[in-house]
């Protein structure tokens, strides 16, 4: 349901983490249809390769697919290192890659909430430390991917909630000490979004939370990958320029509503 916004991204080096499907797909998408020049990484090989293929048709030029765990420290290297071998320069990051794990306090692990950590938190520092020397020189930027629990969190997603806070706040630190660069670095925190896992997911808080968009949301419905990608888009253009250290919520309304 997003409108047809254009953008320009010809010369634009775009590198987009968990690519390989959902919202990381779309957003790829949108870049490439923008006349980026892609980067998608994802751990998935055979989602990776669509993606890639799909950007390909979109952009008319070759996308680089690498197929790595951000989570690993030297995945995140040969990331950073094969786009200035291929490329010589990066514009924009996407720090998109991320995971969910399911639970109240009490029934998070610890080894769960490392995990969290590591995968929401830990491995957007280490990409985009490895990052911004490169950005420097674009003076390019960095769209990280939030979420509404950050900042008003759902029961059972303990751990999950609390890393994307953490992912918000390195957002306006990063903002902060990169403005004098003309770095900048923003945050999408999107509600309930349908997509392909959304949608078929068989878990009851997800399934629950679906059923609820047309209740909890004052547009009455769950939001679509287009939607978050447009904005992502928007946060990386020109026309944000005077854009940075910003938190923005994608979410139908529903943070100014009162919980059903």
């Amino acid at each position: 349901m997003a409108a047809n916004v254009t953008f320009d991204y010809s010369g634009k080096v775009v590198l987009v983490t968990g690519a390989g499907s959902g919202i990381g797909q779309g957003t790829a998408y949108m870049f490439a249809k923008s006349g980026a020049k892609m980067v998608v990484t994802d751990r998935n090989e055979g989602k990776l390769k669509e993606t890639a293929k799909k950007c390909e048709e979109l952009s008319k030029q070759k996308a680089l697919a690498i197929v790595g765990d951000i989570t690993v420290q030297s995945d995140i290297e040969n990331i950073i290192n094969t786009t200035m071998d291929t490329f010589k320069r990066l514009d924009v990051l996407v720090n998109n890659a991320g995971g969910l794990v399911m639970g109240t306090c009490l029934q998070t692990s610890t080894e769960d909430f490392d995990q969290m950590m590591n995968i929401n938190v830990r491995s957007v520092f280490l990409i985009t430390k490895m990052a911004i020397p490169h950005l420097k020189k674009t003076q390019g930027n960095i769209v990280n991917v939030s979420t509404l629990g950050s900042s008003r969190p759902q029961i059972g997603v303990n751990a999950y909630c609390t890393s994307k806070a953490a992912l918000d706040q390195f957002t306006r630190a990063t903002a902060i000490e990169l403005g004098a660069d003309q770095v900048r670095v923003n945050c999408v925190n999107p509600s309930i979004i349908a997509t392909e896992n959304t949608s078929s997911s068989n878990h009851p808080t997800i399934s629950s939370a679906m059923e609820r968009s047309k209740d909890v949301h004052a547009l009455g419905r769950a939001g679509t990958v287009d939607e978050v990608a447009s904005v992502i888009c928007f946060l990386a253009s020109g026309a944000a320029s005077y854009m940075t250290g910003a938190c923005i919520p994608i979410d139908g309304g529903r943070s100014n509503m009162i919980p059903v």
